[in-house]
């Protein structure tokens, strides 16, 4: 059995989410995954983008080599860092459809003008949020090499540009549930959690709809370190969603 290849966008200023985002899709997972970081210290030999000032995370542009470090070969699944899976990987890697070359939850996401977390300016554009959770269908994404990759623009990587459009088909909205713009879903249909615009590892971003979802994944990744043993280890606040 060959494990699922996930591959988790990286900032050292998430790291804490990255490793939540991790332990969450481990926790459900019914089959074996791998999980690798897309962090721009392991990517050094091959990507040297200069970073853009309009982007708010290290893997803004290299989430992009996903197919060129699979190989261009099976199958891969790339997320933000920001994310909470609540139900098992595996059901959304049962929704591969060879049709397509990438697939996503297409969002018709426009947020109001103004800023998330760490001040970065909120930039509203067609497709956007798209590429946040994307199904990879490698062989049909060669056209991603690292000097592509290097020198596309952000509108015409983020937008699948490099695709035909009937090349980027759909997953259910479940998969990529942006909190606090997406509209509501039944539980049973809200498999992952994405705070796009900031989550509660930072102090200015607390107060959400799902702040206590996210609280306590991080207690169960904490395990039997327990409150006094971790020290510095956050404490959700009081009143927390749930």
């Amino acid at each position: 059995m060959q494990p699922i290849r996930v591959f988790l966008g990286y900032d050292p200023r998430e790291a804490v989410a990255f490793h939540v985002a991790c332990h969450s899709i481990h926790r459900h997972a019914s089959v074996p995954v791998a999980v690798a970081p897309v962090m721009l210290s392991q990517l050094a030999a091959v990507f040297r983008r200069p970073r853009d000032p309009g982007q708010s995370t290290d893997f803004a542009f290299s989430r992009f080599l996903v197919p060129y470090l699979c190989g261009f070969e099976g199958w891969a699944v790339f997320a933000d860092c920001d994310v909470l899976f609540r139900t098992d990987i595996a059901r959304l890697w049962a929704l591969r459809d060879p049709r397509y070359a990438v697939q996503v939850v297409q969002h018709d996401h426009r947020p109001p003008a103004g800023t998330k977390f760490l001040g970065h300016v909120q930039r509203c554009y067609p497709r956007k949020n798209w590429s946040s959770v994307v199904l990879f269908n490698n062989a049909r994404c060669t056209a991603l090499t690292p000097e592509y990759v290097e020198r596309a623009s952000g509108l015409e990587l983020h937008r699948f540009m490099w695709l035909a459009d009937d090349e980027v088909g759909p997953l259910p909205p479940g998969w990529n549930h942006l909190v606090g713009y997406s509209p509501d879903l039944p539980e049973g249909d809200l498999h992952n959690l994405h705070y796009t615009a900031g989550g509660p590892w930072f102090a200015d971003c607390r107060g959400g709809p799902a702040d206590g979802s996210w609280w306590a994944e991080l207690g169960l990744a904490l395990g039997p370190l327990g409150a006094a043993e971790a020290g510095a280890a956050p404490r959700a606040p009081q009143g927390a969603a749930a």
